[in-house]
């Protein structure tokens, strides 16, 4: 991450926030909270601190869902995009969805998590990266 803080928002724009230090890693989640949320094979989400996301604009269109299992998940309630995870903002780090960010990030994934919940339609791709059942040591 260069110098300038990374301009994240939701689809609609409602919903518009930075995020101010670098990610302390990224990963690709393979849980079936994160498949349901993306319709697909999961989450993409940086790490970060919870107080280096500022949100500026939108707040009160943040809702924020408790699944069963694992830590709430964060979401624009008028146009439904996937914002946050990891208990934002309750905990000290939070997961920002990758596909949030609008200006330039250049990291990519290194790990895939959760992997014990790989659907039979799915399939990892042959990269290189740790793989972990569950959460990432």
């Amino acid at each position: 991450m260069a110098d300038e803080p990374l301009r994240c928002s939701c689809l609609c724009g409602g919903v518009r926030f930075e995020v101010t230090e670098p990610f302390e890693r990224v990963s690709m989640c393979h849980c079936e909270s994160c498949k349901k949320l993306s319709g697909g094979y999961g989450t993409v989400s940086g790490r970060a601190r919870t107080d280096a996301i500022r949100i500026l604009e939108g707040e009160g269109l943040l809702r924020s869902f408790q699944p069963e299992e694992g830590t709430s998940k964060t979401f624009c309630s008028v146009c439904g995009s996937n914002l946050f995870g990891g208990g934002w903002p309750q905990f000290e780090f939070a997961s920002v969805r990758l596909a949030t960010i609008d200006s330039g990030f250049d990291g990519k994934p290194d790990r895939h998590i959760y992997t014990r919940s790989v659907a039979d339609w799915e399939s990892l791709p042959d990269d290189g990266l740790p793989r972990y059942e569950t959460r990432a040591p």
